[in-house]
């Protein structure tokens, strides 16, 4: 039987969706099935913090409301909140795409710099890769200064302007390896790698085969402290459905 990975958008655009979807089809094995899920509520775009606590309960909700079992899941957002939440109330790997993308690029190079949507966009980054211990190793985060809705609009300006910035992370900064910090971004990937000598990690498709190898090494979050069930307690006003519920081909715990 296959393995069925979530990817979720951490926005509400279904355009953004579908860009997700294939980059991470694209990356799996032809037996994994790709199952891309859009919230039900949130910001139509993530592009401040605000709209990232929004979103992380968004994720949350269209999660634990896929009907389905599955085995594994993507958090699609860089630099984005929201997955430790998840890795409390499921049994099965949840990997971040920003995460993904900065491992995956230390495994390439000695020193890799990300190319983001907007320069405000780029602290958050730098949060998340200095929690996950991946800072050291980043060179910079760059940006094209293009919001994450209007990166689909036109994709030969797009892909120029993160070539760019990509050429700028290698020449100025000292960059072996680029990763793209958007999820919305995945399409340019081609046109920066065709541009430029250097390795290309999209975190969709990094965190898609990784969470897919995690599944089959048969590994999941550990329950040990960080990311153990988390307590029965009275939550007033909560969207989500009661319990933890996580669900997987395994079952669900909670």
């Amino acid at each position: 039987m296959g393995v069925t990975v979530l990817v979720v958008n951490v926005n509400t655009s279904a355009a953004v969706t579908d860009v997700i979807r294939r980059s991470a089809a694209a990356a799996v094995s032809p037996t994994t099935r790709v199952v891309a899920l859009t919230p039900r509520f949130g910001p139509a775009s993530v592009e401040s913090n605000y709209e990232s606590y929004l979103s992380a309960v968004g994720v949350l909700d269209a999660v634990q409301h896929h009907p389905g079992p599955f085995d594994a899941v993507v958090h699609a957002g860089f630099g984005e909140v929201g997955r430790e939440a998840l890795q409390d109330v499921l049994d099965v790997p949840v990997v971040d795409i920003t995460e993904a993308a900065a491992h995956t690029a230390c495994l390439l190079g000695r020193t890799y710099g990300i190319v983001t949507s907007l320069d405000r966009a780029a602290p958050a980054i730098g949060d998340r890769l200095l929690l996950a211990g991946l800072a050291g190793r980043c060179s910079g985060v760059r940006s094209v200064d293009l919001p994450v809705l209007a990166l689909e609009a036109d994709p030969e300006v797009t892909a120029k302007a993160f070539v760019e910035q990509a050429r700028r992370c290698v020449e100025e900064d000292g960059a072996e390896v680029v990763c793209l910090g958007c999820a919305g971004m995945s399409g340019v990937h081609e046109a920066v790698a065709q541009a430029l000598d250097v390795p290309v990690v999209d975190g969709v498709a990094a965190a898609a085969r990784l969470a897919e190898s995690l599944v089959g090494l048969g590994l999941s979050t550990s329950k040990v402290r960080s990311y153990a069930p988390p307590r029965a307690g009275d939550v007033r006003g909560w969207p989500l459905r009661a319990g933890s519920g996580g669900r997987s081909s395994g079952g669900a715990h909670g």
